[in-house]
């Protein structure tokens, strides 16, 4: 009876169809014979060193002339390619193969994790990492088989013209402006950045973005390492249960059940807000959380919010390193990236301005902490500028830095209400986006007039000088 291991073995000898699309898939460890292990690692080398397939006489040449193996080994070796051979010109379907061959390797990619986990939950000594578990096992169910070799410009336009009107999938604000910049929300796989001063409101706009989120009915995962996790839920409460901050302290037990009740009638998401200690958590413990949270309470985010970024660690630079900042907080955005496009997710985070951007009233990527890899990281940059004249209106600016969803200059500068007390960012009148130049779709055009020259003057002083 032929087994499905001798089979692919065969077609990757006679069959270069086949072997192109499925080599760079297989893995020695999925075959459990030693001797099909042997024959595999064999045109595999042969393939990774001259490119073509091997041919029979090569293998038992290799074979025979070979000082890494036993006799007995070569022997079983040598017979196993001429079976093979002898059987080369039976006809195979190649397509039902392909399909049989990726069940395979799902199926030993699966044994095999259980197998590594059992062997890691055994370890007396402790060497490996118990979280490491769910990480072989998402590993092994996510293996298949991506039989694409790039978009075809001529051949693929019809493709092409579906993902042009394709309705893609987005978290939506509550906030009108941003909703316009970001044409419907944040894409998934995506890593959203705020960047302030410290005391600004960068806690305070992520707190009012997962309020919101969660009051959308949408699943919140909030990772928190500058705040413990009790802060952090007291501004989502001061936000969602429309009370200043200042007052929860004081409120009865019956007034607070009362709106908490009357919140969660109109919530179906979840919020989970985890804390970390400063500069102690990576990508690799969010991805162990995440897949944590999964298996124990069935939770899957959203959109995740990492308060923030510069302080998390990086799972590729070992602490104590060295390395610039430039390099370290890249690699930190760069493996946060990765976790949004590996649970399908937006990502919102936050880092801080330079001590030259902290006072400036206009601050620009330059002014980014540490290192300019960031917004080269970035999918989406903002800027939340407040000034003692917008802090007497309520009021917080925005200006965006860099934006993939959208012309940067459409709505370049815009205000936003701010509610402090209550941890809440709202949409102001029209009429507050009148004065600041690029409210809108900017103007090119040079200002030649005294009346041009006069309204820009009138704009840096109330917006505190910023560039126009």
């Amino acid at each position: 009876m032929k087994r499905l291991e001798t089979t692919i073995l065969k077609n990757l000898i006679f069959n270069e169809d086949y072997t192109r699309k499925i080599i760079p898939f297989l893995k020695t460890e999925y075959f459990t014979d030693s001797t099909e292990k042997i024959l595999f690692a064999e045109i595999n080398d042969h393939l990774e060193q001259f490119k073509h397939l091997p041919t029979y006489e090569s293998l038992v040449i290799n074979f025979t002339e070979s000082r890494k193996l036993t006799e007995e080994q070569v022997r079983k070796a040598v017979e196993m390619i001429r079976e093979i051979n002898a059987d080369k010109n039976d006809p195979t379907d190649v397509d039902w193969l392909i399909k049989q061959t990726e069940k395979f390797c799902q199926d030993k990619a699966i044994y095999n994790a259980i197998m590594k986990s059992v062997s890691i939950l055994d370890d007396k000594a402790n060497k490996e990492d118990k979280g490491m578990i769910p990480k072989l096992l998402s590993d092994a169910l996510g293996v298949s088989f991506d039989r694409s070799v790039g978009h075809d410009y001529i051949d693929d336009s019809d493709d092409r013209f579906e993902f042009y009107h394709r309705h893609e999938t987005k978290i939506p604000f509550d906030l009108d402006l941003f909703n316009k910049i970001t044409k419907g929300g944040l894409p998934k796989k995506t890593l959203n950045i705020a960047l302030a001063g410290t005391g600004v409101g960068k806690s305070l706009f992520m707190c009012h973005v997962a309020g919101s989120c969660l009051a959308q009915g949408l699943n919140v995962l909030y990772i928190t390492m500058e705040m413990a996790e009790e802060r952090i839920a007291e501004r989502i409460d001061a936000n969602l249960l429309n009370i200043d901050i200042a007052d929860l302290n004081s409120i009865s037990k019956q007034d607070y059940d009362r709106k908490f009740s009357a919140l969660k009638v109109n919530t179906h998401g979840k919020l989970i807000i985890k804390e970390y200690p400063t500069a102690a958590a990576s990508a690799l413990h969010f991805r162990a959380l995440l897949n944590e949270l999964q298996l124990k309470k069935s939770f899957k985010p959203d959109i995740i919010f990492i308060d923030y970024l510069n302080i998390c660690a990086s799972a590729r630079i070992k602490p104590g390193a060295n390395v610039n900042s430039y390099s370290y907080i890249k690699a930190i955005a760069e493996e946060l990236r990765g976790l949004a496009v590996e649970f399908d997710v937006p990502i919102v985070s936050a880092t801080q301005t330079t001590r030259s951007g902290f006072t400036s009233s206009d601050p620009g990527l330059e002014d980014t902490s540490e290192s300019f890899g960031l917004p080269a990281t970035a999918d989406f940059m903002f800027a939340l500028i407040s000034t003692e004249e917008l802090q007497q209106l309520n009021q917080i600016l925005i200006k965006q830095l860099k934006n993939r969803y959208n012309d940067p200059n459409y709505f370049k500068r815009f205000v936003v209400g701010i509610d402090r007390a209550k941890m809440k960012l709202y949409d102001v009148e029209q009429s507050a986006q009148d004065d600041l130049v690029d409210s809108g779709q900017v103007d090119d055009k040079p200002l030649n007039t005294f009346g041009d020259r006069e309204r820009q003057s009138s704009m840096k002083n109330k917006f505190g000088g910023f560039k126009v």
